[in-house]
């Protein structure tokens, strides 16, 4: 009896510690528990010249199609001052993703890229390492065309890294394709 006492005493004390060695290790777990990005505006500027674009998706990934508006044309030979906002607006009311990007940009960085000839965006913004971030950028625009722009954001992308997203590794939080965006 004292011997079965003895195996299941044991056999709780070796749970318990199980237990506590998993728990342990999830509170040291930095996976990245991904945000619902429901809404991505990337705002561009020129004095009172100011294009939208806007991609909107309230479900989520998977059920109806995300939507993208462009507010207008871009202008030729121009530069843009641009800034990007998340939201998930599955919240009442909306919650800013862009302020935990802020908060933890030392592990985000956006990558641009476009199909409009002459059109360039350089990320102006850096997180405390000096590396780019992409919150804020500059574009600047060539002689008249249209074509794409898409905007992928990368969680814990290596950095430094070429600037391009298939260099830079991580997980993609969030990418998106502006169609039919003209410069005139």
């Amino acid at each position: 009896m004292k011997t079965l006492r003895l195996i299941a005493l044991f056999f709780v004390a070796t749970l318990a510690f199980s237990s506590c060695a998993d728990s342990d290790d999830h509170d040291d777990d930095h996976d990245h528990e991904e945000e619902l990005i429901t809404t991505v505006t990337y705002t561009l500027t020129n004095g009172s010249d100011v294009v939208t674009l806007k991609f909107q998706d309230l479900d989520g990934e998977g059920g109806q199609e995300g939507i993208t508006t462009i507010s207008g044309p871009l202008t030729a030979n121009t530069m843009y001052t641009g800034s990007i906002k998340l939201l998930n607006e599955t919240e009442s009311p909306a919650e800013d993703i862009t302020e935990e990007i802020e908060e933890e940009d030392d592990e985000h960085e956006f990558f641009f890229a476009s199909s409009i000839t002459g059109l360039s965006i350089e990320k102006t913004d850096e997180d405390e390492d000096g590396n780019p971030v992409g919150l804020e950028t500059s574009l600047t625009t060539g002689t008249a065309g249209s074509g794409s722009i898409t905007v992928i954001l990368k969680h814990e992308p290596s950095k430094p890294n070429d600037g391009t997203s298939a260099s830079a590794g991580g997980s993609t939080d969030v990418e998106v394709t502006f169609n039919n965006v003209t410069v005139q």
